[in-house]
Order: C-alpha cells, then sequence, then structure tokens
C-alpha cells in the first residue's frame, strides 16, 4: 500500500456560491424528496436529494462544468481529457457539447454499453470515447499519459477544487431546501469529491449534522485512510460498484 503527504484544502462557501451561480443555466436544481416506505421502517424522516433527475443522472454534471467552464481557452486548445467509469464521463461529455469543446474520453473496458452509449450521445461530435484497462484506476493512467502526448487538458473526477466546489453545491441546495434540523446526511463516497465539497458546507452552516460516508465494502479507501490517517492505495478493489470502485481517495478530499 502506498501512502503520500496530504495537502490542506477547505472550500469556501464564497468559491461555492460562485460555482452555484456558474451552473445555474446548466443544471436542474433537483427536488428534496420524503421516501415515506423508508420513514416508515426506520421510523425516521428519510429525504433524499434526487440527483438522478439530472439531465445526466447524477452530481457529476456540477464538478465538470464548473470545472470546465472556469478554464481559459487558451488551456484547452488542445481538447480536454477525462477517464471515468461513466458518471463523470457523461457529465463531461455534457460539459463540451454545451461548450463545443473537443474531449477525449477514457473509460474502463468492462464500462456497460449503456454507459458509453449516453456518453457519446451527451458529447455528440464534440467526444471521442477510448476504452481501456480493467478499472477507473487504469483509464486515468492512461488518460493522463495520453494528456502529456498531446498536450491536453486533464479534467479530474473528484481530486480537483473546481470539481469539489462544483459538486459542493449539492449541500447548498439541500440546507436552503429543507427548512428543520438534519441529524444525519449520508453521502456516497468513490474519490471523495461529493463528501469534500458537501461535507464542507454542512461544517460551516450545520455543523451539528453528523455526515455518514457511504462506500463500497471492497472498495473501502477513504475508511482506511481515515483509520490510518494518510491517504491509502488499495492492492486490488471489487468493481461491481463500479460508479465508486476507487484504489486511492482524491489527496484534496
Amino acid at each position: 500500500m502506498k501512502t503520500d503527504t496530504i495537502k490542506t484544502y477547505f472550500p469556501s462557501l464564497i468559491d461555492i456560491g460562485k460555482a452555484q451561480n456558474r451552473l445555474a443555466k446548466v443544471i436542474r436544481r433537483t427536488p428534496l424528496e420524503q421516501h415515506f416506505d423508508l420513514s416508515e421502517k426506520y421510523g425516521a424522516e428519510i429525504w433524499l436529494k434526487r440527483e438522478d433527475l439530472q439531465a445526466v443522472r447524477s452530481y457529476k454534471i456540477r464538478g465538470a462544468y464548473n470545472k470546465i467552464s472556469g478554464l481559459d481557452k487558451s488551456v484547452i486548445q488542445n481538447g480536454i481529457v477525462c477517464a471515468s467509469a461513466g458518471n463523470h464521463a457523461q457529465g463531461v461529455a455534457l460539459s463540451c457539447y454545451k461548450l463545443n469543446i473537443k474531449g477525449t474520453i477514457f473509460m474502463p473496458t468492462p464500462t456497460s454499453n449503456q454507459k458509453i452509449k449516453k456518453v457519446k450521445q451527451f458529447g455528440q461530435d464534440f467526444v471521442k470515447v477510448v476504452l481501456i484497462g480493467d478499472t477507473f484506476d487504469d483509464a486515468s493512467k492512461a488518460a493522463q499519459a495520453f494528456c502529456k502526448k498531446e498536450d491536453a487538458t486533464y479534467i479530474p473526477p473528484f481530486d480537483d477544487e473546481k470539481v469539489i466546489e462544483g459538486q459542493g453545491t449539492i449541500g447548498m441546495e439541500i440546507l436552503h431546501q429543507f427548512a428543520g434540523h438534519i441529524d444525519y446526511l449520508f453521502l456516497p463516497i468513490g474519490g471523495g469529491g461529493l463528501s469534500a465539497g458537501v461535507s464542507s458546507v454542512f461544517h460551516h452552516l450545520s455543523p451539528d449534522t453528523k455526515i455518514i460516508g457511504v462506500e463500497p465494502l471492497g472498495a473501502a479507501a477513504m475508511k482506511l485512510s481515515i483509520e490510518k490517517g494518510e491517504r491509502v492505495l488499495l492492492e486490488e478493489i471489487d468493481k461491481f460498484v463500479d460508479g465508486a470502485a476507487v484504489q486511492q481517495v482524491g489527496q484534496l478530499n
């Protein structure tokens, strides 16, 4: 297992607010809905933030568009590149289409045909899909090597300040939509971009809320990193939950 020194970074509410303004015409302000069956089952008020209702069916458009739309034209003249098992790829593809930017998207070979089709559909003629490797980490290494060769710009799926700030806008929306006190907030964790952004918002605006991070049992990189107090690289992961199967969480996250 490989470790490294963690850089300290905390997203500011000002920067997350700027991300909200940047995303206003691109994303849907998704509803916060009470799930009555789960509420009854567990004897609690359980609410779901319906990010599955975004055009790309996930929150990933927030971070991708916030990052890409803020890049200088001289930086992206040779196109942008990303690696993803599906959701980030769709967010990048739609961003490329809306911003008229050429993109090359690296995806693991086992990626479902449905996700590949959606990426091509969202990106239209602006994106090219490359299938390579067995995991996200394999695709990420290939994507970054391609960037160096072609002098293109890499768009990280989670380990980036602007991506984190884009995902953090979900936290702002939740607190605006829910009038009462939130006891617990459950967040999925893959690389950690969503959890870093949203938990920062709650740290400032709802500090009594307990944050519960949820990651695949077979790819629990964040849990192990927190326990060891340093970022850990998992030697093997279970790829079943492909959208969150990451060997190493982000340095910033």
